[in-house]
This record gives C-alpha cells, structure tokens and sequence, in this order.
C-alpha cells in the first residue's frame, strides 16, 4: 500500500545541541492546563492559592519517574538489553497508571503534611488529572504509538476524522486504528461529567472515585483494541487487570465511606 504523505516530524524544535519533542510539548501543555484549573478551584474550595503548585513540584517529577518504572519494568526483556534507552523518555513509554501511582501516593504525603484533607486535594485534581491525560494522548499521536490494529483507509475514512489524522494512522505500510484518539475523547467526555458533578456538591472523594470509576471503564475497552500493550501474562494485558481492580477497589471505598460515616462533608464545603 503506498502513500505519499510523510508522518509528523516527532521534533518540535531543534537548536543543535538541544531537541524539543512534541511528545514533551503536549505533555507539558496538558499538565499546565490542568494545574491552571486546579489552582483556580482551589480557591474557590478555600485553600492557598500556592497549594496545588507546591504539590505539583513534587508530584509532576514523581509521577515522570513512576510512569517510567512502572514501563519498563514490563519491558524488562528489552531494557536490560538496552539499558542506555532507559531515560529516553521523550520516544514514548510512560505508564499512565504508573504515573498516576506516583502522583497520588505524592498528594497523600503532600496532604498530610500540609494537613490538608487528601480527599478535598483529589476530588479538585480528577478534572485537571483527566484533562491532562486526553491532552497526552496526542503525544502518542505525534510519536505513531498506542494505536490499535490494522485497518483499512476506508475504515479511517468512515469514521470522518481529519485528514491529518487518517494520514498518521498509516505506518509502515499499513492503517491502524486510533485507539489514542478514542481514549482522548473519552477522557474529554469524563472531563466534562466531573465539571458537571463538581455542582452535584458531591460527597468529598466521591468526585475523585468517580474519575477512577470513569477512566478505567474506558482504559479497560480500549485496551483490548491496542496492539502495544505491557502484558502480565501472554493473554493477560496490564492496563486492563489494573482497570478492573480499580473499578472495584473505587466502588468499595465508595461504599465504605457512606457505610462508615467517613464522607458527611459536601464537595462544596469549604472545610478541612
């Protein structure tokens, strides 16, 4: 199958000495719209306006170093054979649920030294977390990684994306589906539900257990559409075991915390 089209160049900028990706780009565009919306609601829930940019000077680099770790762990085969390819973040291969680990046990610490309500902290990050990572996704787009398997140009063309986006999905020869692009809209679509709850006044946490509930039903199907996924066994895809023990373990918190009393603050409250 032959096409004239070049992929996207992956470098958005090259000085020489220095080379700046899109893939870092895009990352980093999500990461700072997330950290302006959570800032600005923050406020709003009563809390320093400094309190969410403290956390992420500690979380962002936590959550790089985790989402790293957590990839090449399940690479482990290629990596110490290759381990000069460990730091080169910027060609892909950062977890998401590794990040998100780092990220979270990161906000606990944080809260409890700052003695902040953990739960106040993630219920004001799930919109801004959520956002980020549909915004990520495009880096994948950018670098021709986490897509799904092989389709047709008709297929693409079917589902009247752009034409931009038809054109990346060829590789090496062959048209893939944009299983990026589906988990981005779906996250987008979370977005909007948790901007919507956020006036519900919620149960503190609940917020945030929605977003886990919300993302992983998502991950779960998408997952199974991927053909690059870090694999527990040779049937068992990671992000999908890690998806179901997520929904489960988000709708038993949730369930707990009603049960036990532990959730009587409102999202909406403004108290610790």
């Amino acid at each position: 199958m032959e096409n004239a089209f070049q992929p996207i160049n992956p470098i958005a900028l090259d000085l020489g000495v220095l080379q700046i990706h899109w893939y870092g780009v895009i990352i980093g565009l999500g990461a700072l719209l997330g950290l302006l919306l959570a800032v600005r609601e923050s406020e709003r829930r009563g809390l320093h306006k400094d309190t969410f940019v403290d956390l992420v000077l500690f979380a962002i680099p936590i959550a790089i170093l985790s989402a790293r770790a957590y990839y090449v762990i399940f690479e482990w085969d290629y990596y110490s054979q290759n381990p000069e390819q460990i730091p080169m973040i910027w060609q892909g291969g950062l977890a998401i649920h590794g990040g998100l680990l780092g990220a979270f046990i990161t906000g606990a610490v944080f809260a409890r030294i700052k003695k902040i309500s953990f739960w106040k902290l993630a219920d004001i990050a799930a919109p801004s977390i959520i956002l980020g990572q549909a915004i990520g996704r495009w880096g994948n787009f950018i670098n021709q990684e986490a897509h799904g398997g092989p389709v047709t140009r008709e297929f693409l063309e079917g589902l009247y994306l752009p034409e931009f986006i038809v054109n990346q999905m060829f590789i090496n020869g062959v048209y893939y589906h944009p299983t990026f692009l589906y988990e981005s809209l779906w996250n987008l679509a979370g977005f909007a539900v948790l901007m919507l709850l956020r006036r519900a006044n919620f149960r503190r946490g609940e917020l945030f257990l929605t977003y886990i509930i919300w993302y992983s039903v998502g991950r779960f199907f998408i997952e199974g559409l991927r053909t690059d996924s870090l694999m527990i066994t040779e049937t068992l895809r990671t992000a999908q075991v890690i998806s179901i023990v997520l929904i489960v373990a988000a709708v038993a918190v949730l369930i707990y915390r009603r049960v036990k009393g532990y959730s009587q603050v409102r999202y909406l409250e403004k108290g610790e």
